[in-house]
């Protein structure tokens, strides 16, 4: 790598094209690798992308933060915000500094929120989310659907 490329910035909406293009469910962005996406449980690095430097990583990711989501980054180390492509997709998406480096996850999230029903859930589902108090837990490992099936139920809060 010749020295001038270790500032490369790459798009990030580039780069979820490339999620929606293949399939992928996640996009990792870590300063010493190149972006990597997670296809059907397995981490791909795109490897015809540069190493993303510290630098680069940081300018990749402040080009898509206003200037309130990068001092809240700043002061709080941590960052959970959505992204959007408009008329494409929703991301979820956290950015943490690691090792003295900004670094971040996006994963897919539907576009279009589904009813209870559409995802195949049990009625006691509907029926939970009908109820004026208590405290339901979602548990599950990662995307088996915890956040697409809380999508679902709050639709129905907010459509009654």
């Amino acid at each position: 790598m010749a020295p001038d490329d270790e500032d490369i910035q790459v798009p990030v909406p580039e780069l979820l094209e490339i999620v929606l293009d293949r399939g992928a469910s996640d996009l990792h962005l870590t300063a010493g690798a190149p972006p990597t996406i997670r296809l059907h449980g397995d981490l791909i690095r795109l490897v015809d992308y540069p190493i993303l430097s510290p630098r680069a990583l940081q300018g990749m990711i402040y080009a898509i933060l206003p200037q309130k989501m990068r001092e809240r980054l700043e002061g709080e180390l941590e960052l959970d915000m959505s992204y959007a492509l408009p008329g494409k997709a929703r991301f979820r998406v956290n950015v943490y500094f690691q090792r003295d480096s900004l670094g971040a996850a996006f994963r897919l999230i539907p576009y279009e929120i589904k009813s209870v029903e559409s995802l195949g859930l049990p009625s006691v589902v509907s029926d939970l989310a009908r109820y004026p108090r208590g405290f339901v837990v979602v548990t599950g490992p990662t995307g088996s659907g915890k956040s697409t099936s809380l999508a679902g139920m709050v639709d129905i809060v907010n459509r009654e």
